[in-house]
């Protein structure tokens, strides 16, 4: 397989960067039970996935403050202090991507559901983003993983063949969407078994 393989695509957040609301959250509620209530109930997963594919903050805070107008302390926070949800990034893993880069010929590609909005911010803290040849921002496009056109703007940008990439990513929605427009994967779920299934298929030494 190490040497059908000439690109890696990496997921950005909790493979490369340290994201969680609930660092935030935890600031403001007085337990993890009203952090998970709140998660579940008001921004919830589904609700951020529409900023990922492009919808603006303003509007989507909008929608809950109608909606929950009890809650407009946490509401407001989950973008006004949004950079309070990253601790910063997963050292061991932005190790693995600077191998690639300094000891490989690998094409190095990222794919992220990520607003728009918020990303230049990333892009100008961490300075392992430069790293990549390119980057595909959902925000951006107006859409977002697992969709498959979401994958083949990456693919028609930058010109990769789908069977000759590897893609990284946590969340097993995406990887099953990855695996249905042809890309090898792996299903990320922490440094060290990432570094070893790279290892088992000869693509790290």
């Amino acid at each position: 397989m190490s040497k059908e393989i000439n690109t890696i695509i990496f997921d950005l957040g909790n493979v490369l960067i340290d994201w969680n609301p609930r660092y935030l959250y935890r600031k403001i509620f007085q337990t993890e039970e009203e952090i998970t209530w709140f998660l579940e109930n008001i921004c919830t997963s589904d609700w951020n996935d529409q900023q990922d594919a492009g919808r603006s903050f303003e509007e989507a805070t909008q929608e809950l403050l109608e909606k929950f107008p009890q809650y407009e302390i946490p509401i407001r926070a989950w973008y006004d202090r949004w950079k309070e949800t990253i601790s910063g990034p997963i050292h061991e893993t932005v190790e693995i991507l600077k191998h690639f880069k300094e000891k490989s010929n690998h094409r190095l590609y990222a794919l992220t559901n990520w607003s728009g909005q918020t990303f230049p911010w990333a892009y100008s803290t961490f300075e392992f983003l430069h790293l990549f040849e390119g980057i595909v921002v959902s925000g951006d496009e107006k859409t977002r993983k697992p969709f498959p056109e979401f994958y083949k703007i990456l693919f028609d940008r930058y010109h990769v063949e789908p069977s000759h990439a590897l893609f990284i990513d946590d969340n097993i929605k995406n990887i099953e969407g990855a695996n249905a427009v042809g890309l090898n994967t792996i299903h990320f779920q922490s440094p060290a078994q990432l570094k070893a299934d790279l290892l088992q298929r000869g693509l790290l030494k």
